[in-house]
């Protein structure tokens, strides 16, 4: 399932070096940035953030990363726009230092944006998707008390703040804090996920320091299609587990169109409704019902409003929705939704959403849609 996140993410470091606006003129194709290796000693607690995990958050994990991020050089619009930032690829691994839950490897892309550079310290903030993998996971038999680890293959978010200071020519000494989160979305139950603060020490090297940005105009480039407007139409599909108990994966699917607007370099504005049909529910509903007679519908209707943080071709998705039609009401009557989205050409695009009840995952929704 999670594989499509990793393959929709790696677009971004397929494209810091190409425009995607229809209409730009051609360019020469332009150097790609220079590269950053580094190499992260972690250290880390598991934050207790529901009583049902308390049990589990008594060791303090330690890990390793390694990563190699690409510096972005002014080759594309976007890359002034946010004052060059690097992508990044990192492979990251915790020993949690209990037999319940085991180790944990993951693989994430990322975007590092600088606050502040100068020829001898970055201050800079890290965001970034994947993959991760759990060999040790829940098990109803063997290894119930893991409530946080369900299926082996896991979302991972990572945030983090870091300050590069340089040693030598090349060599930078990293100090930073972050957090790490594993969750698989609610695709198998128990899915309480996990959290990890997280202190890191390592070192970079940089294969240009103090970094130079491509002498050319492109920051000046506006996008063409600044201030129109757009309209959209998507589908989405997920799958769900209700409870530890009841192990069928049940299909989630809805049917959204959306009006936008670009009102700047970075950002779209978005309004939309959509309707939902999480089959999921009717399982529960019958479940409980004392009569199958005059049973509620448990399809729902929505509108939403929404921001697209744009970079290139990708963009950082956020919702916020309120159920109009709703009823059979088995969550509150808002949701959230957080994702990346992608666009494959002008008008086709795909998305990966997490959708959220106050502050519990949903469901992972995979969304295809058409730019009319």
């Amino acid at each position: 399932m999670t594989t499509r996140l990793v393959l929709l993410l790696t677009g971004l470091l397929a494209t810091t070096g190409a425009g995607h606006a229809r209409g730009q003129s051609a360019r020469p194709v332009q150097p790609t940035g220079p590269v950053v290796l580094g190499a992260y000693a972690q250290g880390s607690f598991i934050l207790a953030h529901t009583p049902a995990v308390k049990h589990l958050a008594v060791s303090h994990p330690t890990g390793a990363e390694l990563n190699l991020q690409r510096q972005t050089n002014g080759s594309a619009p976007w890359h002034a726009w946010y004052r060059y930032p690097k992508v990044g690829l990192a492979l990251v691994y915790y020993d949690y230092h209990n037999p319940v839950l085991g180790k944990s490897y993951a693989a994430t892309v990322y975007i590092n944006k600088p606050f502040l550079r100068t020829q001898r310290q970055e201050l800079n903030f890290r965001i970034g998707t994947g993959l991760g993998y759990f060999p040790t996971r829940y098990n109803q038999e063997t290894n119930h008390k893991n409530t946080i680890v369900s299926s082996r293959l896991n979302a991972t978010i990572q945030t983090r703040l870091e300050y590069d200071v340089a040693v030598s020519e090349h060599v930078g000494l990293l100090l930073g804090v972050g957090l790490n989160h594993y969750s698989n979305g609610a695709t198998t139950k128990p899915n309480f996920g996990i959290n990890l603060p997280t202190v890191l020490l390592g070192l970079n090297y940089h294969q240009q320091r103090p970094f130079a940005p491509l002498p050319i105009g492109e920051a000046a480039i506006m996008p063409p299609d600044l201030g129109r407007n757009f309209v959209e139409l998507s589908t989405t599909a997920g799958v769900k587990q209700r409870n530890e108990t009841d192990r069928t994966k049940y299909w989630v699917n809805s049917v959204t169109i959306s009006a936008g607007r670009r009102v700047n370099r970075k950002s779209n504005l978005v309004v939309g409704v959509e309707g939902f049909y999480d089959r999921s529910l009717r399982a529960e509903l019958l479940d409980t019902a004392r009569t199958t007679d005059k049973l509620p519908d448990v399809r729902k209707a929505g509108a939403y409003v929404g921001h697209e943080l744009l970079f290139g071709r990708l963009a950082f998705v956020s919702q916020l929705g309120f159920y109009l039609y709703n009823p059979y009401k088995s969550n509150k009557f808002y949701y959230e939704r957080l994702g990346l989205k992608y666009r494959f050409t002008e008008r086709l695009f795909g998305n990966v959403d997490l959708k959220v009840h106050r502050g519990a995952a949903d469901v992972v929704e995979f969304r295809l849609g058409v730019r009319l």
